[in-house]
């Protein structure tokens, strides 16, 4: 592969974990809320009503603590008690401070890529305060020459990005976990994508295999591989 002009890496699941955060928080409410419904009809309840609030709320730990709440409230018709809306705030809360854990090989990558003279982005979607919070918790931000924190990552978005830094496509390589985010947008556009998969998914990120189907991207293991990609 070519050397780019610009790299970004996504930062949620790619460069530390985020989800699985998540998928805990979830479950400790399905617990404490069981006297109401059973965790599958809990969590269809919840997905829907993230779907439908996510153009509202975007993406983070206070749309999911909205979300979570108005679930509940919707399913109890309002019987839902103050204590337990407590609970969900609380493990919403923690959502925004969690200690971030670097993934594996993460600092060795970025360095390498620095020593080499490579330009570096981080480039993730999700709530302003929060992403700036997990950054800095991180200790990687001297590490990058560019921070962009969107609302959405779709074709426009990058787009966007692409002019703003006069990168043309063929020069811009997109490194993620996400198919939905990280990787098709960015193949449609004619730039380069680096798929490394991540052991959970966010079910809003999932995508149809019939999606897949002639996009050209570059599917790693680990984030390590992308040093001898770029060699």
């Amino acid at each position: 592969m070519p050397a780019p002009v610009l790299i970004a890496f996504d930062a949620d699941d790619t460069l530390w974990p985020n989800q699985p955060h998540f998928d805990y928080a979830e479950a400790q409410l399905y617990t404490l809320l069981t006297h109401y419904a059973d965790a599958g009809t809990l969590g269809r309840h919840f997905y829907e009503v993230q779907r439908q609030n996510m153009h509202l709320f975007g993406y983070g730990a206070k749309s999911f603590m909205l979300s979570m709440i108005e679930t509940i409230i919707q399913l109890t018709e309002g019987a839902v008690t103050g204590t337990e809306i407590h609970h969900i705030l609380t493990e919403g809360k923690r959502l925004l401070d969690f200690p971030i854990e670097l993934l594996p090989g993460v600092p060795e990558v970025l360095n390498t890529l620095r020593q080499r003279g490579q330009r570096l982005m981080l480039l993730t979607k999700g709530d302003l305060f929060d992403q700036e919070s997990k950054l800095a918790r991180s200790g990687l931000g001297d590490y990058f020459d560019h921070v962009e924190i969107v609302s959405e990552k779709n074709e426009a978005t990058y787009q966007r990005i692409l002019s703003r830094y006069q990168v043309l496509p063929e020069n811009f390589i997109m490194i993620g976990n996400s198919l939905k985010s990280d990787i098709l947008p960015v193949a449609r556009l004619g730039a380069r994508a680096v798929h490394v998969p991540y052991h959970t998914t966010w079910a809003m990120e999932e995508v149809p295999a019939e999606e897949l189907a002639g996009i050209p991207f570059h599917r790693i293991t680990a984030l390590s591989e992308v040093l001898q990609l770029l060699k």
